[in-house]
């Protein structure tokens, strides 16, 4: 074949290869929006939870989660993007109706000191972050105390750790956003966590008196820390400002473990819980079909009587 002919035929190769990926993805994205319209609570997948649908692209994964009826976005690691790309999942977020949930902003270890170097570094990090929030809308972001020391009475250690988050409310408090504090499971997950469970964490909101520290309740990490999940949801409900979801065991999507997620977004739904719900968790099947499987799990969680 000559050259030319080569060059020729290629392009019309890589036009009709275009051309048929475009006509997959329209018909993705018509299918996608016939799904059964969008979620009664704002369930939020994060990045990487759907890239065997929609690539590897930030961007395409958000417009992706939205076109199947999700509300809500979630993305731990969010600091560690640009600038200019946080501008632009914010405005992605915007345009297609979502709300951002959290972000992890502070993980340092509060419980052994409150003494004014550790209170300048906790909240300069903060006051950094208070930008990160506002480029992407972000009204909550996740706090982890830290590890427990041997060395010192618990409640010394709790002291410590109310200090510690009074100083980061009171940077929070000037625009608003809202730290939760995420207990996390000694079990499977997180040895030697300081805090692990929702009524320690109900305590140390309560001391700390701020409208920008409340909890996190990560009802998979409470699961294996505590049980009775409805029960502390109800007794820390004042406390209580985001959910992240996953069942036990496993840390996948509802229905691949015990917890009887359809019960507890209903409780949440009769409460009148407005805020977002994160997706923190696997899938228990790979590529595709875990995808399609992950978001009929949540229409079945989601398809209680209201």
């Amino acid at each position: 074949m000559k050259r030319r002919e080569f060059l020729t035929t290629g392009a019309a190769a890589a036009a009709a290869l275009a051309a048929t990926t475009a006509a997959v993805a329209d018909d993705h994205a018509d299918k996608a929006k016939d799904h059964g319209g969008k979620f009664k609570l704002k369930y939020a997948p994060s990045p990487g939870q759907f890239k065997a649908h929609a690539g590897n692209d930030y961007l395409d994964q958000i417009q992706f989660a939205a076109d199947q009826g999700f509300t809500g976005w979630e993305d731990n690691g969010l600091p560690r993007q640009k600038p200019e790309m946080q501008e632009k999942i914010g405005k992605k977020l915007a345009d297609n109706g979502m709300t951002m949930g959290v972000f992890v902003s502070v993980s340092a270890d509060m419980a052994p000191s409150a003494d004014k170097d550790t209170r300048d570094k906790l909240t300069s990090r903060m006051t950094e972050m208070l930008d990160v929030a506002k480029r992407v809308g972000a009204k909550w972001t996740t706090v982890v105390p830290g590890k427990v020391t041997q060395k010192m009475h618990m409640d010394y250690q709790t002291a410590n750790v109310i200090d510690n988050l009074r100083a980061l409310s009171e940077v929070c408090e000037t625009t608003g956003l809202v730290m939760v504090l995420e207990p996390l499971n000694w079990w499977a997950n997180h040895p030697g966590l300081f805090l692990q469970q929702i009524p320690q964490s109900y305590m140390i909101c309560r001391g700390v008196n701020s409208p920008s520290c409340k909890i996190l309740d990560d009802l998979y990490h409470q699961q294996i820390s505590e049980g009775n999940l409805i029960p502390n949801i109800d007794m820390a409900w004042d406390e209580i400002a985001y959910f992240q979801v996953g069942d036990n065991p496993g840390r996948k999507e509802p229905y691949s473990g015990e917890i009887n997620y359809q019960n507890i977004f209903k409780h949440l739904y009769k409460k009148g819980y407005e805020g977002v719900i994160g997706m923190e968790h696997g899938h228990s099947v790979g590529g595709i079909e875990g995808e399609k499987k992950c978001i009929a799990a949540y229409r079945k969680a989601d398809d209680f009587e209201v």
